[in-house]
C-alpha cells in the first residue's frame, strides 16, 4: 500500500486513476496512457509498467503533475 510518494506500483496509481475517472486510453510498450479530466481540464498521464516494483518517486512526481490532482489528495489515499 502506498506511503506518501514511495511504494506506489503500477495498480495502486492506475486504481487511484480509475478512481478519479480516467481510462486507458492507449499502450506504448510499456507505458500506459491514461486520459481524464479534472476541475474541467483534459489530462493525459503516462504510467510506467515494470511487474510488481514501486514506482520511482520521481516518476510518481512526474505523474502527479500530469494528472492535475493536487498532491495532498494523492498522498490522502491510503
Amino acid at each position: 500500500m502506498p506511503h506518501g510518494i514511495f511504494n506506489w506500483t503500477f495498480n495502486d496509481v492506475v486504481r487511484f486513476l480509475k478512481d478519479h475517472n480516467f481510462s486507458l486510453n492507449y499502450i506504448e510498450g510499456s507505458h500506459y496512457f491514461y486520459v481524464g479530466s479534472y476541475k474541467g481540464s483534459f489530462r493525459q498521464v503516462c504510467v510506467p509498467f515494470h511487474g510488481v516494483k514501486s514506482i520511482n518517486p520521481k516518476t510518481i512526481g512526474g505523474i502527479i503533475g500530469q494528472s492535475g490532482i493536487p498532491k495532498e489528495e494523492w498522498l490522502r489515499k491510503k
